[in-house]
């Protein structure tokens, strides 16, 4: 973590922010703070609902916005790959919409990636357009909101109550 003022792999800035570590992994930090992100959602889903899951999505879009920003004015990057709590966010909005059948929560990580990496409009207009900390969070939320919504229609589909 190379920057203008040196940050503690402790700093609670740096744990919310890198999702406890999984963001400093060195391949694929997105996927890798995505998968991380899984087993919490799924629990949550399971034990208290998509509601409750949509709850903690904006719980953690809100605490990154705050860790990520400290972690931006700390370091001085912009947008750093190791900085995976957007991930978070944004995979639990997707797997928001699944139910916990194995197929509906791979295809909600699947998705949710896809548009991550992708950026079909509106999620690349927002990712070159919208600077700083929100920035960092707000594609990758729209990302999420985008595999919700397809993972809807997919499972109306898919279980014949379309």
């Amino acid at each position: 973590m190379s920057g203008t003022t040196s940050l503690s792999r402790w700093h609670p800035a740096v744990i919310w922010s890198t999702w406890f570590w999984s963001g400093l992994i060195p391949r694929a930090p997105g996927t890798m703070g995505s998968l991380a992100a899984l087993p919490f959602g799924i629990l949550i889903l399971y034990f208290f609902g998509a509601p409750t899951l949509g709850m903690a999505a904006l719980f953690a879009f809100f605490t990154g916005w705050w860790s990520t920003k400290i972690y931006l004015d700390k370091t001085g990057k912009s947008d750093p790959g190791e900085v995976v709590i957007d991930e978070v966010a944004g995979m639990w909005l997707a797997l928001h919409a699944a139910d916990m059948s194995l197929l509906m929560i791979l295809l909600a990580f699947a998705l949710f990636r896809l548009f991550d990496i992708w950026k079909p409009w509106p999620i690349r207009w927002l990712d070159k357009n919208v600077k700083g900390a929100f920035g960092v969070m707000i594609d990758d939320v729209a990302a999420g909101l985008v595999a919700s919504v397809l993972l809807v229609i997919i499972k109306r589909v898919y279980y014949g109550y379309f």
